[in-house]
Parts: C-alpha cells; sequence; structure tokens
C-alpha cells in the first residue's frame, strides 16, 4: 500500500468510523466506563427528577428538608487498545480480512474515546511486543493509531496473549479500560488476564470469521497455518471432518468462555460478516446497568 492509499483508507475508515463513534458514545460509552469514576464535590438542595439514591440522608435530616450528593466525574480516563497482529489475522473468507475489520473496530473505540477527552494508547502484540504507542489524546493522535494499524508489519507470526498482558502490567501504571482485541486462538492466558484484570478493566473482543466455525464444503483443499506454516491437505466435503471440525471449535469456545467468565472479564464476538456496533452497545449497556 503506497502512501496515496494509506492516506485514502485512512479517510475512508476516519468518515466511517467517526460517525458510528457519535452513534456509540451517544449510547452507551459514557455509562460503561464514565460511570465507574465518581468522585464526591457537595450537596445541593433536592430538585425534582433528581435519583432518590443520591439522597443525603444525614444532611436532609439535619435540616429537615431534602439535599442530594453532587458527583464530579473522574475526566482523566485512559482507553488501551491491546491488539493482536498475529498472522492469523490474514484471513477472510468473504468481504474482509480480520486484521482489517480490527482495525475499523480499534477506529470506532479510538474515536469514541477522543469524544470523550479520553486518553487512548495501542500494544500491538504477537508472540512478543511489537510496537507501543502511549496512551494521547486529541485526533491527529486517533489518525496516526488508525495509520499504524493499516500499514503495520508484524516481525513474528505466532500468538502469546500473556505476553501483551504482561508487557500493559508493567507499562500502565494508572487504572484503565483495556480492550483485548483478538481471535483468540490461544487459550494459555487466564493467569495472565487475570492479573491485568485486577489492575485494569479488561474487556474481550473476540474476533471470528464465520468460515473458521464451519467447513464450507468445497472438496479435496489444501489448508496452510499462517502463524506456523504447517499445510495439509483436507476433505472438507467428508461429514467425518466437518464433525471433527466442529468438535474443536465448540471446545476452544468453552475454553475460551470459561477463561473470561472465571476471571470476571466482561467480553463479546463479533463475526467480522455481520455489523458489530449493535454487540459493542449490547455489552457497554451491561456494564452500565
Amino acid at each position: 500500500m503506497d502512501s496515496k492509499e494509506l492516506l485514502q483508507k485512512v479517510r475512508q475508515i476516519e468518515i466511517k468510523t467517526r460517525g458510528l463513534s457519535a452513534q456509540l458514545f451517544s449510547g452507551e460509552y459514557h455509562s460503561a466506563f464514565k460511570g465507574k469514576g465518581m468522585t464526591f464535590s457537595e450537596v445541593r438542595d433536592y430538585s425534582h427528577g433528581d435519583d432518590i439514591r443520591n439522597i443525603d440522608w444525614n444532611v436532609t435530616a439535619r435540616f429537615n428538608e431534602p439535599f442530594v450528593k453532587v458527583f464530579e466525574e473522574e475526566r482523566e480516563l485512559c482507553v488501551m487498545l491491546l491488539i493482536d497482529v498475529s498472522a492469523s489475522g490474514i484471513f477472510g473468507s468473504n468481504t474482509q480480512l480480520k486484521k482489517h475489520f480490527i482495525a475499523e473496530i480499534a477506529a470506532v473505540l479510538a474515536f469514541s474515546s477522543s469524544l470523550n477527552n479520553d486518553k487512548i494508547g495501542v500494544i500491538l502484540f504477537s508472540d512478543k511486543v511489537e510496537k507501543f504507542i502511549p496512551p494521547k489524546k486529541g485526533k491527529k493522535h486517533v489518525l496516526r493509531i488508525i495509520r499504524d494499524l493499516l500499514e503495520f508489519t508484524p516481525e513474528n507470526k505466532a500468538t502469546n496473549i500473556s505476553v501483551g498482558l504482561r508487557y500493559l502490567a508493567n507499562v500502565i501504571k494508572k487504572k484503565s479500560t483495556v480492550f483485548l482485541i483478538s481471535d483468540f486462538i490461544d487459550n494459555n492466558f487466564s493467569d495472565a488476564i487475570k492479573i491485568a484484570n485486577k489492575k485494569h478493566d479488561v474487556i474481550g473482543l473476540r474476533i471470528f470469521d464465520p468460515k473458521e466455525k464451519e467447513l464450507p464444503s468445497v472438496g479435496l483443499v489444501k489448508l496452510s497455518d499462517n502463524e506456523s506454516g504447517k499445510e495439509m491437505w483436507i476433505n472438507t466435503s467428508s461429514s467425518k471432518t466437518k464433525e471433527a471440525h466442529k468438535k474443536w471449535w465448540l471446545k476452544q469456545e468453552a475454553e475460551l468462555n470459561s477463561i473470561f467468565i472465571k476471571s470476571g472479564i466482561d467480553f463479546v464476538s463479533l463475526n467480522i460478516d455481520h455489523p458489530y456496533i449493535r454487540p459493542l452497545m449490547g455489552l457497554f449497556k451491561k456494564r452500565g446497568a
């Protein structure tokens, strides 16, 4: 991708995702994250429509009329995108590659953070940390993140989610909201994510292509593992092959769900062939409830 094509792609993603970010922000982003950081400011007279849960009963009893507590939002929220850039992202069966879908999701989250004047940072990882973009504010910073996601070529191909999580814990000292974005073809990160979630607020976004879930019937084909380089011939029309693949997928899904649930992590699966705003808003609404 030359510089002209890159700028055009960045602009296309900016136009598409800025509108989606505004939709997401006006809907559920604010309550899902900003509601977690509130500090007491003062009390004032109760007004019709105030939340009765905020009534200060001690002050109310003292003056014999209702007073409510006023809270201030902790404005300095830091959002970190922990993004899997391993070679499994170079896969896509219909409309796009997983890596391009991930770049778009990251852009939506980055613009949503920017709209709320939050800092946004990025850690790109494979089986090592490939790149760290320190958290900053502003549109220029968001555009730089999008550009880097589109043009970045990782040195390594394999996946090690624990490496990214440990690096996050070491370099980001302030409690942050962390979006871990990956296809999660790696189930050996349960200890690392538990530790990370004690310090930060971690959310898992699992990206998958529908053809990974169910093999299409296209006869005898040679498949290649992008991460390991291994190749093998399989008969995709074989019922035994299909059943074995389905069992593998369900086992992976069950193990992944178990890791997230035991770690207390909110997560959602995003199909690259389906719109993603509704599932994200559903996740945020659940968190903000």
